[in-house]
C-alpha cells in the first residue's frame, strides 16, 4: 500500500498528524497514537497493524 493512500484513509477515519519524526510520523486519533514510517510502500500488514492501533477498519 502506498503512503499517501494509508495517510488519506487515516484521514478519511479521523486521525490527524500530531507530530513529525526523523523517521516516523506520529497520529493520533481519540488517545489512540500510532506511527507511520516514511517509506513510500508500506506492506499491508504493517498497515493492518496501524489501522488497528487507531481502531480504525483496514481497508486495502
Amino acid at each position: 500500500m502506498k503512503r499517501n493512500q494509508l495517510i488519506k484513509h487515516l484521514k478519511i477515519h479521523g486521525a490527524f498528524l500530531l507530530r513529525e519524526g526523523s523517521r516516523h510520523s506520529i497520529f493520533q486519533r481519540d488517545s489512540f497514537k500510532t506511527e507511520v514510517p516514511r517509506h513510500k510502500e508500506i506492506v499491508d500488514e504493517l498497515a493492518r497493524k496501524i489501522c488497528k492501533d487507531l481502531q480504525i477498519p483496514f481497508v486495502r
